[in-house]
């Protein structure tokens, strides 16, 4: 294992590129994932442009067999850092949730995240390093509707990562999750104006995240400044939740 190679799910977009792009920036070797060849050609585009070194692979989240073979690949290079940020909506009422939007987000978004986690671990353990660093959600704490699958998801990481920050503590291994509020990415910025004017009336700080803001506290999480710090959560909310 490298202490210096760290592996960021969902890194074609969004919070998980600003990740990639910063850990690569802080000397990392950086192993990005997406669900598709697209996305992995995006990746490696953006770590040529920005000379960071590193790799693109698929890894389809909701399949163990996936991340099986992510981890089989990586035999001689496992990640001293994971970055567990790929996750999935299938938004609707719950009184209208079909089972499989119920089943996909909860087998995606935190079934996937213990399967990735589990692929890396023994070697960590064996190690004695590991930084495992989960992006959660704001909504994961204060719920939102149309979202009870996402949010139960995104709850059950924050309980996951804290029972696995006492199991693996001894063992030089933190474990910590970063829970972002409304950051601007593509997600954001389809919203009609009345939804944005409606999101900013809860936001003490009256503007949106960036992603880079995001990025950077998982860096630190991530860095030797953070050795004692596990089991927590770091809310990039904007005062949003408090």
């Amino acid at each position: 294992m490298n202490k210096k190679i760290a592996l960021v799910t969902g890194a074609s977009r969004g919070i998980g590129a600003a990740i990639a792009s910063q850990l690569g920036k802080d000397g990392m070797y950086v192993i990005g994932t997406a669900t598709a060849e697209k996305g992995t050609d995006v990746i490696a585009e953006s770590f040529s442009k920005q000379s960071i070194e590193g790799m693109s692979a698929i890894l389809d989240l909701g399949s163990i067999d996936s991340i099986k073979a992510l981890a089989k690949s990586l035999e001689g290079q496992s990640p001293g850092i994971l970055v567990n940020n790929a996750g999935i909506t299938r938004d609707n009422l719950s009184i209208r949730m079909k089972p499989e939007e119920w089943d996909e987000v909860i087998k995606t978004n935190l079934s996937g995240i213990f399967y990735m986690t589990q692929s890396f671990l023994k070697t960590m353990i064996k190690e004695r390093y590991g930084r495992i660093i989960n992006i959660t959600s704001v909504v994961g704490f204060t719920g939102n509707p149309g979202q009870a699958n996402y949010a139960s998801a995104k709850a059950g990481i924050v309980g996951f990562s804290k029972s696995l920050a006492r199991e693996v503590g001894s063992r030089g291994v933190t474990v910590n999750c970063v829970a972002p509020g409304f950051i601007d990415t593509d997600m954001t910025r389809i919203l009609a104006d009345t939804q944005k004017a409606q999101i900013m009336d809860q936001i003490p700080l009256q503007r949106l995240g960036e992603a880079s803001e995001v990025a950077k506290t998982v860096s630190f999480l991530a860095s030797d400044d953070a050795n004692y710090i596990t089991g927590e959560t770091i809310h990039v909310n904007g005062g949003m939740h408090m």
